[in-house]
């Protein structure tokens, strides 16, 4: 009983951090220009981060892959709960499936969401995994990355996980889109995307010092 109520505890918490923090977006231009253009693309966060963005993101037309374990269960009802769809896989388990379920759920339209660090690390280095649906699809890896004031940070955790608090100052910062050609070196681009997402969070966490 107690493991059904950890998604709707979770998103009603979440609710109340969205709803009591002013948010700031830099660089909101980036999706929207995209949309414009009539091209879907791929959000790229790390794990650390991942919280707040199923309050930013609530509702915006994406799916956000969900590894197959238990905690993951837990993570892809509460994402429904906030109007975000899962694809269930990793690097481990499902990952080929889920690759493939990822380049169809951009073709039908809808933006995708993956931590390239996920699910169990090492902290921020990118996976190829992210690389190939890129690849695949043709679709641009697009950095995001979010910051908050106040926040508790599980230090024993293998990415020192943040859990935002209530009351705070919160930024959601985007990249410039990252293009993965047919021909390109998957360990070049995997720094490069990397690099991206690291200065898009370390100026998130400025924003908000």
């Amino acid at each position: 009983m107690l493991r059904r109520l950890i998604p709707y505890l979770a998103y009603a918490y979440v609710s109340l951090v969205g709803l009591t923090s002013r948010t700031r977006v830099v660089r909101g231009e980036v999706p929207e220009r995209l949309h414009a253009e009539g091209r879907r693309f791929i959000y790229s966060f790390w794990h650390q981060r991942q919280v707040y963005f199923t309050w930013t993101h609530r509702g915006v037309g994406a799916a956000v892959l969900v590894s197959r374990s238990k905690d993951g269960e837990l993570i892809a009802e509460t994402m429904r709960l906030s109007r975000i769809a899962a694809v269930r896989g990793s690097s481990s388990r499902g990952g080929i499936a889920a690759a493939r379920e990822m380049v169809e759920t951009l073709r039908s339209g809808l933006d995708v969401g993956i931590t390239p660090d996920g699910p169990k690390g090492p902290p921020r280095k990118v996976k190829e995994g992210a690389l190939r649906i890129a690849q695949l699809s043709g679709a641009p890896i697009v950095p995001i990355a979010n910051a908050l004031s106040r926040k508790l940070v599980l230090e024993k955790a293998w990415d020192r996980f943040h859990v935002p608090l209530p009351f705070s100052r919160a930024v959601v910062v985007y990249g410039e889109p990252i293009s993965v050609g047919p021909d390109d070196d998957l360990r070049a681009k995997a720094e490069e995307v990397a690099a991206a997402m690291d200065a898009a969070t370390e100026e998130a966490d400025r924003l908000v010092s």
